[in-house]
């Protein structure tokens, strides 16, 4: 009789100050323009809901909102490069927007690069609309690029689009 070892299944919980170097790895590996250290240590500081996606390998993921005056802004939302492709990126989006729901927020904001063509599909598909535009928002090779303001309201009888 021999043993099936499967991998362990990735899990949701809150962030720790001792996961930031393996965020900031993922970070840098996923980003041309990543957040600093510091930024993320200054996330957890204030009390932003800040979530990583635990696997067997290390962290796989990780997101980051702010809540307040009934609205979410989703800051930050990552899946490693090696790590993508796999759903976890729908299941952590899912995930917070339940946390935006439990702190009673209406709505839920994010900025996207136009360029980003699959996070725009993601999000697009979990019901957000495009709401604005930020001109010169973020760094480029090329100067600044946009950023494109999506928003999705939140009711409490109904569960995130998927």
């Amino acid at each position: 009789m021999s043993a099936v070892v499967r991998p362990a299944v990735p899990y949701l919980r809150p962030m720790r100050e001792s996961d930031v170097a393996a965020v900031v790895a993922v970070e840098r590996e996923a980003y041309e323009f990543p957040w600093s250290e510091g930024v993320f240590c200054d996330c957890l500081r204030v009390g932003y809901c800040c979530w990583v996606l635990q696997s067997g390998a290390g962290i796989a993921g990780y997101a980051i909102m702010s809540v307040g005056a009934g609205e979410a802004h989703l800051l930050n939302l990552c899946i490693a490069p090696a790590a993508q492709g796999l759903g976890y990126g729908r299941n952590l989006l899912t995930h917070m927007l339940g946390v935006a729901r439990t702190h009673h927020a209406g709505a839920t904001y994010l900025e996207v690069r136009p360029s980003n063509a699959t996070g725009l599909a993601l999000y697009r598909s979990a019901g957000f609309a495009l709401v604005g535009t930020r001109r010169s928002y973020y760094p480029a090779r090329s100067g600044r690029e946009d950023a494109l303001i999506l928003s999705l309201e939140l009711r409490d009888d109904c569960a995130p689009q998927a």
